[in-house]
């Protein structure tokens, strides 16, 4: 039976969602507080079932034209050269650097065009309101209209303002210890198409990648116990990102010199969203909002994709939404699961706080990256998840 949707959030989860359930005949909605389509962001990657996703909504071939190009990932030591690499063509699978890697925006741009043909989207526009009875919910939105839908999909991402009206202090998030910043600056003669990774003493780290568009993707981190410095404002948080990498070397004078003209500066301190349901009566959530791994994870647009098509799926299956729901977070529960048991000392083993620590960290990764030993490496970084079995819907998506 079609049902009226509402999805809240339009970037890869909000989309795919709308995109999967207008396709198989429900009347949706998606509404987005930005007055736009947002572009931008850094680099991600599908891998796994999230291809096999992708292949689906024929979309796999164009995805792979609009890669970033990253040829694979370098560990670069104090005097800039290199201590470990890892080519991605030399890797049977994924690697460090997956075969398809792409920026956010793109991703979410590429599900977007289709899903248009599919839903309606509402931008500039939020959700203040949520009244639930038990055929449907009542919306009040920030723009003074009100709306009955039979489901509402929150598909908002890790910070979730809308979750909050349902699920209020239900989230248990698990801090990561890793506080990191994104942003694009200009590309430099010798940046060339490989992922490089440098550290610093402190637990700090730079990392730069190659994008499509002639510029550079830069990332500062620093693994520490986070205080709050997410919610600062962002000329302070760029202080205090100065005053951190002011003496770390190698390209930190250029990347802390074009932080202070970027127009896509996006900084936070890294936590997993713990949720003990995903679902209150005809609300839903998907994507970050429901399970955030953080980028530790590796696999974060792909539980995106996959859990908007299981979703999706799932109400294809079931005359009663309840129960579809139910579905959906039986199915999708040991994957996420297993993607957020990333154990605590692994931001802290990653971004060493030593030079000794440091040097350590590049003799594995050398002993790692010789050519008896990259493949089983290469399967350490692409671990594979407890995947659902996309094949039952297969007849019911069509």
């Amino acid at each position: 039976m079609p049902h009226r949707i509402l999805v809240t959030g339009a970037s890869i989860a909000g989309n795919a969602a709308a995109y999967w359930l207008g396709r198989h005949g429900h009347d949706v909605t998606v509404c987005e507080r930005a007055p736009a389509f947002r572009d931008g962001g850094q680099n991600i990657d599908v891998r796994g079932v999230g291809r096999t996703v992708i292949r689906h909504m024929g979309l796999e071939a164009e995805a792979l034209r609009e890669g970033t190009g990253e040829e694979g990932t370098v560990w670069i030591k104090a005097d800039g050269t290199p201590a470990a690499s890892f080519i991605a063509s030399d890797i049977a699978g994924d690697g460090p650097t997956a075969e398809m890697e792409i920026l956010r925006g793109d991703l979410a741009r590429l599900i977007y065009e289709p899903a248009r043909s599919h839903a309606r989207f509402r931008f500039g526009d939020y959700i203040r309101e949520i009244a639930q009875d038990p055929d449907g919910a009542m919306v009040t939105f920030a723009g003074g209209a009100c709306e009955r839908y039979d489901l509402v999909i929150i598909a908002e991402g890790v910070g979730a303002a809308t979750r909050e009206l349902i699920f209020p202090k239900e989230n248990d998030p698990r801090w990561m210890d890793l506080t990191m910043a994104y942003f694009t600056i200009p590309r430099a003669p010798d940046d060339d198409r490989m992922w490089r990774w440098y550290h610093a003493s402190g637990g700090r780290s730079i990392s730069l990648r190659p994008d499509r568009y002639g510029t550079t993707r830069a990332m500062l981190s620093v693994q520490k116990n986070a205080h709050g410095e997410e919610d600062w404002p962002v000329a302070r948080q760029k202080a205090w990102l100065r005053d951190t990498f002011a003496d770390a070397g190698w390209q930190a004078p250029r990347v802390l010199a074009a932080m202070e003209t970027t127009d896509d500066f996006y900084f936070d301190a890294l936590r997993q969203v713990r949720m003990p349901r995903w679902s209150s009566g005809r609300v839903v959530l998907t994507g970050d909002a429901a399970w955030a791994v953080t980028p530790l994870g590796g696999i974060g647009a792909t539980l995106a994709l996959t859990g908007a098509y299981v979703l999706a799926g799932e109400l294809a299956l079931h005359d009663d939404v309840g129960a579809a729901l139910a579905a959906y977070e039986a199915a999708l529960r040991p994957m996420i699961e297993q993607a957020q048991g990333i154990p605590k000392l692994v931001p802290r083993l990653a971004n060493p706080h030593s030079q000794v620590g440091i040097h350590i960290l590049h003799a594995a990764l050398r002993l790692a990256s010789r050519p008896t030993l990259r493949h089983a490496a290469g399967r350490i970084f692409a671990r594979p998840p407890k995947e659902p079995d996309l094949s039952r819907y297969a007849r019911a998506m069509r």
